[in-house]
């Protein structure tokens, strides 16, 4: 892999990089439509594909910064809205940004601040300008716009900052809805473009959306693509609000299909394993989710055969997953953790732990079988074991996403 590229000096000429971006981005290995590479950011080379867990404000909750290194994590996620909330950008920049503030070295990625607002708030106004809101905490009218998302952006100092989209729910009715949000979209991410002051450091990348619509997402794509000289990757949004998964697999496959090769693709809001195996076959690179971390401060462990719910383990004395070498399946019984569970936090951490290491055992395996040229072997293996339970029948949707990526279960 490529080393981690200062971010002070400028980059030298020999660099594969598109005019203006802080990222390299090399294939190292194609099988059929899937890639394994490696993701060159200002404060780290990534491997993709990649999950990155979200830390609400630049921390994993339940996790601190060492060990998500000791896990193999390479990139996390911040969410902008709650930065912003407490303890404010200006805050975190004195710290020398999100990198100082929190004390992670490796890479962060920011959202735009938007989604938080149309789904925490429902209060939430959105017009040409911005996306208009009453303030939780003191009940204020306030508007963020791509403008505003930008210069927090900029000052937070993330390797990848979203451009501000309009966000309509996967499950909205109206047409006329998704088409604007299509189209301001791609307004706004102009506007994004003008406001970015620190293209040498920080990645900006544009969400295609367009709802579940073929013809919306063709066009979000080619007005998107158009701009592909000042684009250093793309997210693919509007998905994982509820859709049914032959259209969210048809959406992810319509996108990768169009999007250059050599720029890097982030599915947003995936976490579940059976979709980030589904999207890493159709040519996706990166994904996030509070799945592998809320499901754990419920009780909850990913296994490989699903999820293994500590609630109903009272006295079992095997780790959770016997062929896990994580700190906490060496380590703790079922039986203890279920204790645990229903009475203390520390469980949640140890939870959080375990989740976050399935999910990157998961991508290494992904990018080692992609690598190795035994990707539609590693697939079958996945499903067959994660499905064992319900006697190996593997839903329709993952057939034909795979087969569209020319792997026949």
């Amino acid at each position: 892999g490529a080393a981690a590229a200062s971010s002070s000096s400028p980059s030298s000429p020999t660099d594969a990089r598109p005019a203006g971006a802080a990222l390299h981005f090399e294939i190292l290995a194609r099988q059929n439509r899937a890639r394994a590479s490696v993701l060159t950011l200002p404060h780290f080379a990534c491997s993709t594909p990649m999950f990155m867990p979200v830390g609400t404000n630049g921390s994993v909750k339940g996790l601190t910064p060492r060990q998500l290194e000791d896990l193999g994590c390479h990139l996390i996620l911040g969410n902008t809205y709650h930065l912003e909330s407490r303890p404010g950008a200006d805050v975190v920049e004195a710290f020398g940004g999100l990198h100082g503030f929190s004390r992670w070295k490796r890479a962060m990625l920011t959202d735009s601040g938007g989604f938080q607002m149309v789904s925490l708030l429902h209060l939430a106004d959105i017009t040409e300008q911005g996306v208009s809101f009453q303030s939780p905490s003191n009940g204020q009218q306030m508007l963020l716009t791509p403008e505003h998302s930008m210069r927090i952006q900029n000052k937070l100092g993330a390797d990848i900052m979203m451009a501000l989209d309009d966000v309509v729910s996967s499950v909205n009715p109206s047409f006329e809805r998704f088409e604007e949000a299509t189209h301001r979209t791609t307004r706004w991410f102009d506007r994004c473009l003008a406001a970015h002051t620190r293209p040498h450091e920080q990645n900006l990348f544009p969400i295609v959306q367009g709802g579940l619509d073929y013809g919306l997402r063709q066009e979000s794509l080619r007005q998107l693509m158009e701009r592909d000289d000042r684009i250093p990757g793309y997210a693919i949004g509007g998905l994982a609000g509820g859709e049914d998964k032959e259209s969210f697999w048809k959406v992810v496959h319509w996108c990768t299909q169009a999007l250059p090769e050599d720029k890097p693709r982030y599915v947003m809001g995936i976490g579940y394993p059976v979709d980030i195996v589904v999207c890493s076959a159709l040519g996706a690179d990166m994904y996030d989710c509070v799945y592998p971390t809320r499901t754990a401060r419920f009780g909850t462990a990913l296994v490989p055969t699903g999820v293994l719910r500590l609630q109903t383990a009272a006295d079992d004395p095997r780790p959770i997953d016997p062929n896990c070498d994580c700190m906490v399946c060496k380590k703790y019984s079922r039986a203890y953790l279920h204790r645990l569970v229903t009475k203390d936090s520390s469980a949640a951490i140890l939870l959080s732990y375990h989740n976050v290491h399935y999910m990157m055992q998961l991508m290494k395996g992904i990018r080692e079988a992609i690598q190795d040229n035994r990707f539609p072997e590693f697939v079958k293996s996945f499903l067959a074991t994660f499905y064992q339970e319900d006697g190996g029948k593997i839903p329709d949707w993952v057939r034909n996403a795979l087969k569209a990526a020319d792997i026949q279960v």
